[in-house]
C-alpha cells in the first residue's frame, strides 16, 4: 500500500527535543494543519467543526535515518536487497531511559512503519484564500513539518474507555517542573507562545537520565532559541535568542 501525506503540521516545536511525549499533555500547544493542495477545498472539513477533538494519523519523519544501536534489534530484508533493522524494545523515559520493554508495548517513536497516532483538541477552521481550510489544533506532539496521513474525528462512545488499563503508565508517577520565566524573556512571545512554552518546559524536555543542575539546555520555539537550567525540580530560564536561520 502507498500511501501520501494528506496535510502538513505547523508547530512552535521545530526540532525533537522538546516534543511532548503524548499528545494532551500540553493543552495550550498550539498548532495548524495545512491541507495539501489536492484537499484545499471546503468540501474536505464539512462537518468538521462539530467535533471538538480530532485523531491524526502521521510519520515520525524526523526518525528516517535513526540508529539501530539505540535499541535492540533484528535484520530483516527491506524489499530492495538491503537489511534493515527492526526495532524489538525501547526504553520509555517514563520508566527512566534504563529498562526496556517491548516495541508493541510502548509509544515509543521509534516504530516498524513509523506511524504515529494523536488525539488533539479542534479549536477552529479557518478558511483562507491560498491554503483552503487550515484547522487550528491545541495540544499536539508533532513536530514541524510533520507529514500526515489522515484525520478523523474523535467519536466519545467508541473511543474513550475510562476503566481502561496503562500498564507500567499506571505504575510510574510523571513529576512536573515548576517553570520561572522572567519578564524579559516571556514578553518576547505572544500570549498563545508564552502559556504553550511554559507547558513543554513544565514536562521537563531533558533526556531522563540527564541530572546536571549546571548544564545548560537549549530548546527551539516559535522561532527563537531557549536556554534554561534545572534544579530541585524548577526550570529556570536563562536566555532567548532569535534562532539561527
Amino acid at each position: 500500500m502507498l500511501i501520501t501525506p494528506v496535510a502538513r503540521f505547523q508547530s512552535p516545536m521545530t526540532s525533537k527535543f522538546g516534543i511532548p511525549r503524548q499528545s494532551g499533555l500540553v493543552e495550550s500547544l498550539p498548532g495548524r494543519i495545512v491541507l495539501e493542495p489536492d484537499y484545499r477545498h471546503e468540501e474536505a472539513v464539512r462537518g468538521l467543526a462539530e467535533f471538538s477533538h480530532l485523531w491524526l494519523i502521521w510519520e515520525f519523519s524526523a526518525n528516517a535515518g535513526h540508529a539501530a544501536s539505540t535499541a535492540t534489534s533484528v535484520e530483516s530484508g527491506n524489499g530492495d536487497g538491503t537489511a534493515a533493522p527492526v526495532h524489538l524494545t525501547v526504553r520509555p523515559p517514563r520508566l527512566g531511559g534504563n529498562e526496556r520493554i517491548g516495541v508493541f508495548a510502548s509509544r515509543s517513536p521509534f516504530r516498524p512503519n513509523r506511524l504515529g497516532l494523536s488525539a488533539v483538541r479542534l479549536k477552529r477552521i479557518e478558511m483562507t484564500r491560498t491554503l483552503g481550510p487550515v484547522i487550528h489544533v491545541e495540544g499536539a506532539d508533532l513536530m514541524d513539518g510533520t507529514p500526515i496521513y489522515d484525520i478523523k474525528p474523535y467519536v466519545a462512545y467508541a473511543d474513550a474507555h475510562p476503566d481502561a488499563r496503562s500498564g507500567f503508565v499506571d505504575r510510574t508517577a510523571w513529576q512536573q517542573l515548576e517553570v520561572c520565566l522572567p519578564e524579559q524573556f516571556g514578553r518576547l512571545f505572544t500570549d498563545e507562545e508564552r502559556q504553550g512554552l511554559v507547558g513543554v518546559l513544565a514536562q521537563d524536555p531533558r533526556p531522563r537520565y540527564h541530572d546536571d543542575a549546571e548544564r545548560v539546555y537549549g530548546m527551539p520555539f516559535a522561532g527563537r532559541d531557549v536556554r534554561f537550567r534545572v534544579e530541585d525540580g524548577r526550570l529556570t530560564v536563562v536566555g532567548v535568542t532569535r534562532a539561527r536561520t
